[in-house]
């Protein structure tokens, strides 16, 4: 059960677990059939939203980091700095979320083409900073996000930080 509220996007780790996972009984009527019974079973877990104190722990309210990295040939993670809060939707980001990320190319615009592509589909954030770079927690709502890490494939990461270069990605966030 949680033994406190679980911020979504929070990594339950070996430290950690003891401020978020008590075992406790409780009627078997009540235990759901993904119900987790041991902490080992949380940690690694990535909580895929905010759960309350007192919530019995399930399968599907943690994500594995193998999930989320699945497909990459190797994970990393990177980080960027907005210059502007609209290039990463008004700084609403947390971790846990899972973004597009575009490039806007001014040059296609003056010929008339449309001036936004598309280059990373899915891509989770793996934590989030304030201006200052003090990490947001995920039950924060209000201090606006700009610099994000994000897993990427090793060989994005180039193209990555090269179009970060020229000031032309822009975040879009996928509404769960």
């Amino acid at each position: 059960m949680a033994a406190a509220e679980i911020p979504r996007g929070e990594k339950i780790t070996g430290e950690t677990v003891p401020k978020y996972v008590a075992i406790v009984e409780i009627d078997k009527n009540m235990v759901p059939k993904t119900a987790l019974k041991d902490r080992e079973e949380v940690i690694g877990g990535t909580a895929v939203y905010g759960i309350e104190e007192g919530t019995v722990l399930t399968a599907g309210m943690l994500r594995e980091e193998e999930e989320i990295t699945e497909g990459m040939m190797e994970a990393v993670i990177a980080g960027f700095r907005a210059e502007d809060l609209y290039q990463v939707v008004g700084g609403v980001l947390r971790a846990g979320d899972r973004i597009h990320i575009y490039c806007v190319d001014p040059d296609r615009a003056e010929n008339g083409e449309r001036n936004e592509k598309i280059l990373w589909e899915n891509v989770w954030v793996q934590q989030v900073f304030d201006q200052t770079g003090a990490a947001i927690n995920g039950n924060d709502n209000t201090t606006p996000a700009q610099r994000i890490n994000i897993y990427l494939d090793k060989t994005d990461v180039d193209g990555f930080y090269s179009a970060l270069a020229q000031g032309s990605l822009r975040v879009v966030k996928i509404c769960e």
